[in-house]
């Protein structure tokens, strides 16, 4: 800078010019330098880090490159060659040393910010990130990191300790409390979620007081990512996991087996006792003919044991069109591809009420996927709705408007021909 100074003056130029045009010219040589200092580092530093990291076998090289880690870090080149330079302006040294300073601090910042989230993408790669993430911890580191750098960046500024800073941030902590109180209950909320196991990456859970119910695809400081069924997104604050019931269905899908849990309503006035030409027709029935025949000996023998009068259907032990159906259905689970058979199946009577008589189903599908699910429950039902009047079976129905319109028409008819006989 001093060559440049004493160049102008042997070109014995006007006095008056020399100094700010010996400026003019540092400012723009400084400037030449930094544009080749930061053109070196990107175009030839930068591709020779990416090759190397894309030839070695380093599977996460690829995921620092796509954060473009080294990339930022490289802005830091200019700042150190302007602070380097700084004494070159007595005048203004301090205000360029500061300013430096303050972006080489954000540069900082941000490369540690970009480091960070790659390190996130780093541990995503490993099957343990889905039981134990670590997503809110580095916010939290993210966001000390970033409260320690306003605080640098600011006592650069003002050219005093960056204790000073600190020392006052005692008295403010209640305010810091308030504004940092969902990250804070976030941080205690992640905690508890990941120490418990409570919630992982890829979870089926269901809390209807948010609206959510789909897979978890994201744990972060504050907030649990929900995608629903229908392709919605549901935000879900971390501490409403701890502070609220919800429904993980992870033993589900682990387990091997989802429950059909429903129930057939049986019009209790087509239960009847199984009469000689029903026993007849229900022996020939294939998932029947072995219980028929058992049931028939033990009632047969009990009978004659106790020398009961059967002329009265009252009277010992008989077959009821509702327990053969019962069996039916029990023996037709237990044969079906569909059912889990290692797995809890029965088929029970649920207490009666105004919509008949419950017959509920009780067993696990072999396949957790939801569709496969549907299918099978779906089949189950069509099939038991379609064999219940082979039984002698009416489901129970709510009549609809036709029904109504139907009895009118046989009352409407029956009383004009009563007329007409009339």
């Amino acid at each position: 800078m001093q060559f440049v100074n004493n160049l102008l003056l042997n070109m014995e130029l006007d006095p008056k010019l020399v100094k700010p045009l010996a400026i003019i010219i540092k400012i723009l040589l400084i400037g030449i330098i930094c544009i080749a200092a930061n053109f070196f580092s990107k175009k030839i530093v930068m591709k020779v880090i990416a090759r190397i990291v894309t030839n070695s076998k380093v599977r996460w090289g690829k995921i620092i490159l796509d954060r473009k880690v080294f990339r930022k870090l490289s802005h830091i080149v200019p700042a150190i060659i302007i602070y380097s330079f700084a004494p070159t302006f007595p005048t203004f040294e301090s205000t360029i040393e500061k300013l430096a300073i303050t972006y080489i601090i954000i540069v900082g910042l941000v490369f540690i910010q970009s480091l960070i989230n790659a390190l996130n993408d780093i541990y995503q790669t490993f099957e343990i990130s889905k039981v134990k993430p670590i997503k809110g911890y580095l916010q939290v580191v993210n966001i000390i990191i970033m409260t320690v750098g306003f605080i640098l960046v600011i006592s650069n500024l003002i050219g005093e300790s960056p204790l000073i800073l600190l020392s006052g941030i005692g008295a403010l902590s209640a305010v810091l409390m308030l504004v940092f109180k969902d990250s804070l209950l976030g941080l205690v909320a992640g905690i508890q979620l990941t120490a418990n196991d409570m919630v992982r990456v890829g979870d089926w859970i269901e809390m209807p007081k948010y609206g959510a119910d789909g897979d978890v695809i994201d744990i972060s400081l504050n907030t649990v990512k929900v995608q629903n069924f229908d392709k919605t997104i549901t935000m879900l604050p971390s501490y409403a996991l701890i502070s609220d019931s919800f429904i993980n269905w992870r033993g589900m899908q682990s387990s091997g087996g989802r429950r059909i849990k429903r129930s057939l309503y049986i019009d209790t006035s087509s239960i009847t006792f199984c009469t000689e030409e029903m026993i007849k027709r229900f022996i020939k029935v294939h998932y029947l003919s072995d219980y028929i025949i058992q049931k028939e000996r033990e009632i047969t023998e009990y009978n004659e044991k106790n020398e009961i009068d059967r002329n009265n259907p009252v009277n010992g032990r008989a077959l009821t069109n509702i327990g053969v159906f019962r069996a039916y259905i029990s023996n037709y689970l237990k044969n079906h591809n569909g059912i889990n058979q290692n797995m809890t199946l029965m088929v029970r009577q649920l207490a009666h009420s105004e919509h008949g008589l419950p017959l509920e189903i009780y067993a696990f599908t072999n396949s957790v996927q939801w569709a496969v699910y549907e299918t099978v429950q779906s089949d189950i039902f069509d099939h038991l709705f379609a064999v219940a009047p082979e039984f002698g079976i009416r489901v129970f129905q709510n009549p609809s408007g036709a029904d109504l319109r139907n009895m009118a028409g046989q009352s409407n008819k029956t009383e004009l021909i009563e007329k007409r006989n009339y």
